[in-house]
């Protein structure tokens, strides 16, 4: 009695094509992905031109694809550019807000400029520091 031999029955470049397919199929989902989602981003397009777009990707999958990425190769780049830096912007705002009112002295800089402003007296002011200093020890 013979068992069966799969390996024989899918030779070794079916094998390599077969990998070659399904790495160039990924490759083009991601393209797909990044398109409609640099699509969906973009301002400057009205939605006539969207719906085009994503039709051209459903009927002529490849080449909707390419074309998009050869006729609006640089403006992607600048689009994500400035999506990167105004998140790095938004983000170091965010921790500059949060250690400037955190903490001890964010409480006691606070308690010394309503003293300056004349809202506070001195004793206010020092027992403000004292809570401030107590309560974060």
């Amino acid at each position: 009695m013979t068992s069966p031999s799969f390996a024989a029955d899918y030779p070794f470049l079916n094998v390599l094509w077969s990998m070659l397919i399904f790495i160039g199929f990924v490759m083009w989902i991601f393209l797909a992905i990044s398109m409609f989602s640099d699509i969906f981003r973009r301002r400057d397009m009205g939605g006539f031109p969207k719906v085009l777009w994503i039709l051209a990707v459903f009927f002529l999958p490849l080449v909707g694809v390419l074309a998009y990425l050869l006729i609006y190769h640089a403006s992607i780049a600048e689009r994500s550019r400035r999506d990167q830096e105004a998140a790095e912007a938004a983000f170091d705002q965010r921790v500059r807000e949060a250690a400037d009112a955190s903490g001890p002295a964010g409480e006691i800089a606070t308690a010394r400029s309503l003293l300056d402003a004349g809202t506070i007296d001195q004793a206010e002011f020092e027992a403000l520091k004292t809570r401030a200093l107590a309560g974060h020890a």
